[in-house]
Parts: C-alpha cells; structure tokens; sequence
C-alpha cells in the first residue's frame, strides 16, 4: 500500500487568497482541525518574515509538533547560511520539518534572484545541508518546476538532485503559475524520475516512507486542472501532496486537499487521512473562520454535493440511493439532500419531509396537497431550493405543527432624507403585534428599511423569546423576477439567518410587489423557524 503525505498549506499559501486575513488565534483553530482531520502535515507559515506568523509559531509548535511545518526560503545569493536571519529563524521555530523554496526556473534565477546558476545550487544544497545538521527534516519546494522544465529542463532537475544530494527528505515539484495541464503534469513527473535516476543515481521512492526520499506536487488553479494535476502526478510517481482546503488561495487558489483527498482515497484506495468522515465540517468550519462564503457546489464537501432536484432522480433514490450518486455521502460526512422546486413530484416531496424528520407515508391527502402548493408557490416567484426553512414551514403548516409565537396586527416603514444629496437617508419602521392576547407595539431604526424591520421585530418579541438576541442576520439577497417591468417587477428576497449561540444557519424566502413586503415575510420566517430550532414551545 502505498503511502502518500498530506501536506496542507492554508496558513500560508491560502491566506494569500483576496480577503483572508487569518489571525493567530484563527490559525491556532484550523491546525487543531487539521490534526484531527489527520494531514500529515501542516504549514504554519513564515517565520521571522511575517511577525504574525514567528508568534503563531511560538504558541503552536509544541502542540502541532509532529506535523507543523515552518515554511520560507533559501538562504540569499552570496551570504552564508549562518549569516541569513530569516534561515536562522527557520532553525529557530521548533518544529520538527523545515521547507524552503528553491527557484527551479533558469529565467526566474538570473531575472528574478540575479544570481547564477551555480550559486543558487548552492544556495539550495546549503540551506539543504544546515536543516539536516540542525536535527531536522528538509522539504524543498522546487518554484515554478514546470515552467523551468519546458524551458531548461536539464537546470530545473539539477536543483531537485542538489536538494536531494544535500539531504531532502522531499522535492515538491511546483507548478506555480498554475498554467500546466494534466497530461503535461503525467509526463514531466516522469521525465524528471527517469533524469534523476539515469543521470544522477538518484533513486526516488513512490512512497512516503521513512527511509525514503520522494517527489511531491504543489499545484495552482489557474486552468481549472489543479485538482487533476495532483491526482496525474501521484499516478506518475509522486508521494506528497501539497494544496490547501476550500482551494484557498492567491489569484484562482491551490488544489483543493480535499477534493484531492477523497479521489486518492475513494476512487483509488489510496489511504490518505484517517477521519475522511470530517472533511465536510473540515470545510465549513474553515470556511466560518475565515468568514468566506463556501461554494456549495464545491465536489464532496458542499451543502448541494449530493442535492437532487429532478423528480425523476427523487423517484429512483427512493429506490435505491446510489442510482444518482457516485459515493454515499456519509463517507465524506456530507448528506443526500433533496431540493424542493417546480420540478417536484411526490417523491421528492416524499424524501425532503424524511430528510426533515417527517414521515409522509400515513397522510398521502398532505403530500398531495404540499405537492400543488409548492408548484404553485414556485410559480408566482417563490424558490424553495435554497430555502429549506421555507419548506419546512410550509410542511409544518399542512400538519398543523407550525407554532403561532405572535400574531402581526401592522408593521411599516418610513424612509427620509434631511438634506442635500450625500446627506445620510433614515429609515424607520414600527411593527404591531400580540403575544398571548397582549399588544405590542416596538420601533426600530436602522440603516434601511429592512434593518430597521429587523431591529423593531426583534425589539418586539425578544422579551417573550430572549433567544432572538442571538438571531443575526447573515445575508440578504434580492431579485426582480420580471426585469421588463423595472422598479413594478415582483421581488423575491432571500435572507439567511445565523445562531451565534449554537453557530447554525438557515434560510427563508419571500415574495411580494415591493422589496419591503418581501422582507418581511422571510424575515418573520427566519425568526419563527429559529426558535423551532432551539425547541421554543408557543407562550
């Protein structure tokens, strides 16, 4: 059984993605999930260059021991290493494996570093040769290999041999630019294997194994191929894996680790992690630390990976499952989830009230009248796919469980603005309501309507249901629905609602003839299926 390390670089090479910001405490969080998730190895980031890093590092290294990595360069052209601070500070971070960055590419070496040739294989045998006298394990990180092999091959092996010779346990051939394609990846990889063997009597291991030395990928996404790059060059030969989770990254990001992962490990039995069960919450609990929406396509790991919305692919599920999907959820810790639309039939209906938690067999007079209801909610504007709450309410209402916290006697808003244009505009609006036969009435202001919506309903009924205060209103998305009727046209909104207490999210929608009526419907939804939720009983 081969062996292959999983070598993931969020902390460093992914938070160089547009709008990641990671703070120590953030990076601290991710490692722990990482370790429990089971990568072999986990980039920290660069100490002695970045101050937010030598502190992460401070606090992190004897916790992630085992698996944390510092991460940085060779020394510079013409210094020695014990002279080179930043290599110094490498040595000095107290992890167990120490990789550097090598330029592999004869252009980015005179162009880019103005040196030789020579002198930066040396630079990399030396900085090499100082990790391994200092009690540790070497990485190299050959930058820009694909580049430099279509240009001067024979330079970009030369540097992968020098690394090795001087002791590199592993050389990461990096395609840095992202601009390989897959059967270039298959091809190079074992070009290289073939170079280093015949011409320099280096024997390379297709496994991560101790006592062996071995070749691993680094792979951008700028193709679209990183994914299928990293898979082409472990069946080429490689045995270290390098990417990171959600594809974070600079400019179109890095191999996504876990799409990697699961085709390694699920499509061709190599054993990668040992809780694959956890790459789902992995994911999105990176994602929360983050604060980066996840893509919910995204393969294996997003919330509609293994969504059905055809009520043709509804009916064969209810059959058997694996008709329509190509692994069982499950062994990703993701679920089969079926989406509600104008295109559900009974079975779908069916099979979303089972994956809610209600049983639809004995009362086929409700799914039947759910069934209509729905395509005549879709419609008039209506889009339950990405609204569950939505539907579950409905559903709750067919089966009289639906929970009536408040009645709504009124609400409005009011809009003004004092002053020349530029001037801030305010917004009010007041919201009338009974709670067990008693009246209130509450005021809101906030910056719009639909804030000012929010803040008075949640004025309104927070001292019947304290639980609101934790209620946050995450996003806000609107649509015209008949663009030729302009600022006439229907509207539909759809609001996602957060829990900051039991840090769970879901979403309503609503439709109305103006932007403001909208709101208010999913916003009275999202508050009435939140306190379901949490078990809130009527009164």
């Amino acid at each position: 059984m081969r062996k292959i390390d999983i070598y993931d670089t969020t902390l460093r090479d992914g938070a160089q993605q547009q709008g990641v910001n990671f703070s120590v405490q953030d990076k601290l969080q991710i490692a722990e999930l990482l370790q429990g998730f089971g990568v072999t190895f986990i980039e920290g980031g660069w100490p002695g260059a970045i101050l937010k890093d030598t502190s992460f590092f401070q606090q992190a290294s004897a916790t992630f021991s085992e698996k944390l990595t510092a991460f940085g360069a060779t020394r510079k052209p013409n210094v020695r290493v014990e002279d080179d601070a930043q290599v110094q500070a490498l040595l000095d971070s107290g992890t167990k494996t120490v990789c550097v960055v090598a330029k592999s590419d004869a252009r980015h070496i005179s162009e880019a570093l103005r040196t030789t040739v020579d002198e930066n294989l040396k630079m990399t045998s030396e900085t090499v040769d100082a990790i391994v006298k200092s009690d540790k394990v070497a990485f190299v990180d050959a930058e820009h290999f694909f580049d430099g092999f279509r240009h001067s091959p024979d330079v970009a092996v030369e540097v992968v041999a020098a690394a090795f010779k001087a002791g590199a346990k592993c050389v990461i051939l990096c395609d840095t630019n992202g601009g390989s394609l897959p059967s270039e990846i298959g091809a190079t990889v074992a070009e290289t294997i073939r170079a280093l063997e015949q011409k320099y009597n280096i024997k390379v291991s297709d496994s991560a194994e101790d006592d062996a030395q071995y070749l691993g990928i680094h792979a951008h996404n700028d193709t679209g191929c990183a994914v299928a790059n990293s898979i082409e060059a472990v069946k080429a030969g490689v045995a270290h894996v390098q990417g990171t989770i959600n594809e974070f990254g600079e400019r179109t990001g890095n191999a996504n680790l876990l799409t990697v992962i699961a085709n390694l490990q699920l499509k061709l039995g190599i054993d990668c992690v040992p809780n694959l069960e956890k790459a789902y919450n992995l994911a999105h609990d990176v994602a929360e630390i983050a604060n980066v929406n996840i893509n919910q396509r995204q393969p294996y790991v997003g919330d509609i990976a293994f969504a059905h919305k055809a009520g043709l692919h509804a009916s064969a599920i209810k059959v058997n499952p694996d008709l329509y999907q190509h692994i069982s959820p499950d062994l990703v810790g993701n679920d089969l989830r079926m989406i509600i639309s104008e295109m559900a039939g009974k079975s779908s209906i069916a099979l979303k009230a089972d994956e809610l938690g209600f049983n639809l067999k004995d009362t086929p007079e409700v799914m039947e009248r759910l069934t209509e209801r729905v395509k005549a909610l879709e419609a008039g504007g209506y889009a339950f796919d990405m609204a569950d709450a939505s539907f579950e309410l409905l559903l709750r209402e067919e089966l009289n469980l639906k929970p009536k916290y408040f009645n709504v006697e009124s609400w409005r808003t009011i809009s003004e603005r004092q002053g020349p244009r530029g001037t801030e505009a305010l917004s009010e609006a007041t919201v009338k309501l009974t709670y067990n036969d008693k009246r209130v009435i509450a005021t809101g202001e906030g910056n719009g309507p639909v804030n000012a919506l929010d803040e008075a309903l949640r004025q309104a009924i927070s001292d019947f249901y304290p639980q609101v205060r934790n209620f946050v209103l995450k996003d806000y998305r609107v649509r015209l629905l008949d663009t030729s009727s302009g600022t006439d046209s229907i509207t539909r909104v759809l609001i996602t609602c957060y829990n900051s207490d039991t840090n769970k999210s879901w979403s309503t929608v609503g439709v109305g003839g103006n932007i403001v009526e909208s709101s208010w419907e999913a916003l009275t939804d999202c508050y009435i299926y939140g306190l379901i939720q949490l078990g809130v009983v009527n009164g």
